[in-house]
């Protein structure tokens, strides 16, 4: 019972992405939604009690794939920052046949902040799996500054890759990996005076 369930489902987020990429996010309706995918609105709304939820489940979607594509062992010859790039540019792969709605929903939300909020967590919670993803603690203080510092450096990029033309999101590359030569440069420089902070004091002589 629960593959037919699942189905449903994923033909639901498929009619929502191409509605939002025809009419804009603030156009379409839970209605218009489940009737695009066959569905009655109770029905949608067990499981998408709203868009951002539809939107979240989305980046669900994103999120799985890039993490499908995860090796098991790392690469000792890799970097974090290598990690990083690598994972990022299969998220932008991803989101690359959906690139009108995304760039909708993005538009929406920097109009509506109440949109964005509602957004937040499901970003956050990407950026998270996306950090795990390249071996990168997410978790603690230090990981929730992690996942702020990746969101910013994704809002940064995502507008580049909206307007990349070519055939292998080359400017999203170049993009990408400027943002991530800054953030490795200010992330040495923290590690750099917090050993300083932890070092010893002198023996009193």
């Amino acid at each position: 019972m629960s593959e037919p369930a699942d189905a449903s489902l994923d033909t639901a987020l498929d009619a929502f992405l191409a509605l939002v990429a025809e009419k804009g996010y603030g156009a379409v309706t839970l209605r218009e939604v489940g009737a695009a995918a066959g569905l009655g609105v109770a029905e949608l709304y067990r499981r998408y009690r709203d868009k951002p939820a539809l939107v979240a489940g989305f980046l669900r979607r994103v999120d799985d794939a890039v993490l499908a594509g995860t090796a098991a062992a790392l690469d000792p010859e890799e970097t974090a920052r290598d990690r990083l790039f690598d994972v990022m540019m299969r998220r932008y792969d991803a989101l690359r046949p959906h690139k009108a709605a995304v760039t909708a929903v993005r538009r929406a939300a920097a109009r509506d902040p109440a949109l964005a909020l509602a957004l937040a967590p499901a970003l956050r919670r990407s950026m998270a799996a996306m950090l795990e993803a390249a071996a990168v603690p997410s978790d603690g203080l230090p990981g929730v500054l992690r996942q702020g510092g990746l969101l910013a450096l994704h809002h940064a990029v995502t507008k580049v890759f909206e307007a990349d033309d070519t055939a292998d999101l080359s400017k999203t590359m170049a993009a990408l990996d400027s943002r991530l030569k800054g953030a490795e440069r200010w992330a040495q420089r923290l590690d750099k005076y917090g050993k300083k902070d932890e070092a010893p004091a002198p023996a009193a002589s």
